[in-house]
C-alpha cells in the first residue's frame, strides 16, 4: 500500500511556531517563569512546601516535565535538528553532580545535610527545564525576540523599583508578607557607607546587580533593533529602559554590579553598528555625571569602595575562601563532596567557582565552565555564520550577557539566589535556541508546523500527508 507524501512548501525560519503543546506555546511558559522570578519576591514561598515552595522553582519542574512530555510525544521535524554543545555540557554536569550526590550520601551525611541537598539537585532540575525549553522551544527569531524582549521590560521594572526604593529608603515589599500561606520576604534595600543599597525583588543586592547586568547587552541590542520601528514613542521606550538599567547600576552601590556593567557595555561595543558607539559611549559617560552630580557622596563612596578594596570584608572572606578551599576540596578532589552539602555553617564562600569547585570536584568545575563557553560559543557563531542584522547583534549580546553572569559569579555565591541563576539559565538556553535559528536561517528555510496537515483514510490504517497550506514568506 502506497504513501502518498506531498513536500511542503519552505517558509522562512522567522516564521516558525516553536514547540507547542495544547496551543500554549514555549515562549508563554517562559513569560510565566520570567514573571514568577522577577515580578515577586525571590525567596518568597509557599510555608506549607518550605524549601520546595519558591514559585519560579515549581515553575522550572513544570517546564522540565512539559518538556519531557513534549519529547515523549510523536514529532513532525519541521527543523533540522543541529547538535547542541551546550546542551551536552549540561548533561554531563548534571551526571557529574549526581556521582557526586550518590558519592556524598554513600560516605554518610548529617541529617540536617540530606534535605538541603535534594532541594540543591532539584533545583538544577528546575533550571534546566528553563533552558531546554527555551533551546527547544524557540524556532524562530521572532519568538527569540519576543522572549528577550520581555527579559528587558522585567529587568527594566526591577531596576525602577530600585531606584524608587534608593531615593524613598522603603523597599515596598511588605505587601507580599501579608499575603497568607506565604512566608515573609526579606530583602529589598541594605546600606552601604551613607547610602542606601536596593535590590528591587531580590534577596540580596549582588543578585539584583547580577540581573542588571546580565540585562544590558540584550537591551541595548533590542534598543538598536527597535530604532527602525515606525513609532516614535516604542523606540523610545527602550532606550529609556536602558537608560533605567543603567542608572540603577551606578546607584546600587556594588563594586560587581558597576564591573558587570562596564564589563557588558564593553562587549557590546565591537558588536554594535558604527553609527551607534559614540552615542552608547557618550550617553553612559552623560549619565554616570548627571547621577553622580545629582547624589552628593556618591562618587566619594564608588571610589572609596575601590580604593579600599583590601580592607573590605567582603574581600577578606573572598580570600579566605580561596585559602580554605583546598582543605574542603581534599575530601573528594573530583566529583565534590555534593551538590548542597556546603552548608552556611561550615563556610561561606562569596564566589560560586569556589562553591562548585568543592562542591563538585575538579570534574564538575570544568563542566560547569564548559556550560559558559559552549553557550557564548553557540552565540558568537551564530552571530558570524548569519548575514540578518538581528541575528548578528542578538548572538552577539546573548554572548556578552553569558559572559558577564560567568564573570559575577566570581563574586558571589549566585546559585544560592533564584534571580541571578534562573535569568543565566535562560539565556544559556537562548543561546542554544538562536544557534538553531541561525543554522535554518543559512540553509534558506524551514518548514512550519502550519504547513502540514494530516489526513486519514478513515479506517484509521493509511494516511498521508494532504498538501501544503499557502505559507506567508513575510518576515514579521
Amino acid at each position: 500500500m502506497s504513501v502518498n507524501v506531498a513536500v511542503p512548501s519552505p517558509i522562512p525560519a522567522v516564521a516558525h511556531r516553536g514547540m507547542r503543546q495544547s496551543g500554549v506555546s514555549a515562549v508563554t511558559m517562559l513569560t510565566i517563569y520570567l514573571v514568577l522570578l522577577v515580578g515577586f519576591p525571590s525567596n518568597m514561598a509557599i510555608s506549607a512546601l518550605g524549601a520546595y515552595g519558591r514559585p519560579q522553582f515549581l515553575w522550572g519542574i513544570v517546564l522540565f516535565i512539559w518538556w519531557v512530555f513534549s519529547q515523549l510525544q510523536v514529532q513532525r521535524r519541521t527543523v533540522e535538528m543541529i547538535g547542541q554543545p551546550v546542551r551536552i555540557a549540561l548533561g554531563v554536569f548534571l551526571m557529574i553532580a549526581l556521582v557526586g550526590f550518590a558519592v556524598a550520601l554513600l560516605r554518610g551525611q548529617p541529617s540536617d545535610q540530606v534535605s538541603p541537598a535534594i532541594s540543591a539537585i532539584l533545583r538544577f532540575v528546575s533550571w534546566t527545564g528553563v533552558m531546554l525549553v527555551a533551546i527547544d522551544g524557540i524556532r524562530s527569531m521572532t519568538e527569540l525576540l519576543t522572549i528577550v524582549r520581555r527579559i528587558v521590560i522585567a529587568c527594566a521594572l526591577l531596576a525602577m523599583l530600585g531606584i524608587v526604593q534608593f531615593i524613598s529608603g522603603q523597599s515596598f515589599l511588605e505587601v507580599f508578607s501579608g499575603i497568607p500561606g506565604l512566608s515573609e520576604s526579606a530583602g529589598g534595600i541594605d546600606t552601604r557607607g551613607m547610602f542606601l543599597r536596593s535590590s528591587g525583588t531580590a534577596t540580596h543586592p549582588l543578585e539584583y546587580g547580577t540581573a542588571l547586568s546580565i540585562a544590558v547587552p540584550l537591551a541595548l541590542a533590542v534598543a538598536i533593533l527597535r530604532m527602525g520601528h515606525r513609532h516614535e514613542s516604542r523606540r523610545l521606550r527602550w532606550w529609556i529602559f536602558l537608560a533605567a538599567l543603567a542608572m540603577a547600576s551606578f546607584l546600587a552601590v556594588s563594586r560587581s554590579t558597576l564591573i558587570g556593567f562596564a564589563v557588558a557595555v564593553v562587549l557590546m561595543i565591537p558588536a554594535l553598528p558604527r553609527r551607534y558607539r559614540a552615542l552608547i559611549i557618550v550617553g553612559g559617560a552623560v549619565l554616570a555625571v548627571v547621577v553622580v552630580i545629582a547624589t552628593p557622596g556618591l562618587y566619594g563612596t564608588i571610589l572609596g569602595m575601590f580604593l579600599g578594596v583590601g580592607k573590605d570584608s567582603s574581600t577578606q572572606s573572598r580570600q579566605a575562601g580561596m585559602a580554605l578551599a583546598p582543605v574542603f576540596l581534599s575530601a573528594s578532589p573530583f566529583v565534590g563532596v555534593g551538590v548542597g552539602t556546603l552548608l552556611p555553617r561550615y563556610f561561606i564562600f562569596d564566589n560560586q567557582w569556589l562553591g562548585i569547585l568543592i562542591e563538585t570536584g575538579i570534574l564538575g568545575t570544568l563542566v560547569f565552565a564548559a556550560i559558559f563557553v559552549t553557550a557564548i560559543w553557540s552565540a558568537a557563531a551564530a552571530a558570524h555564520r548569519s548575514q540578518r542584522e538581528d541575528i548578528r547583534l542578538m548572538g552577539r549580546a546573548l554572548a556578552a550577557s553569558t559572559a558577564v553572569a560567568g564573570l559575577l559569579l566570581a563574586f558571589f555565591d549566585g546559585l544560592a539566589f533564584p534571580i541571578a541563576a534562573g535569568l543565566m539559565f535562560l539565556v544559556f538556553g537562548l543561546c542554544g535556541a538562536i544557534r538553531t535559528v541561525s543554522w535554518a536561517e543559512s540553509r534558506g528555510a524551514m518548514i512550519a508546523p502550519s504547513t502540514l496537515q494530516w489526513a486519514g483514510s478513515g479506517d484509521g490504517r493509511t494516511a498521508a500527508f494532504a498538501g501544503p497550506k499557502r505559507a506567508s514568506s513575510a518576515v514579521r
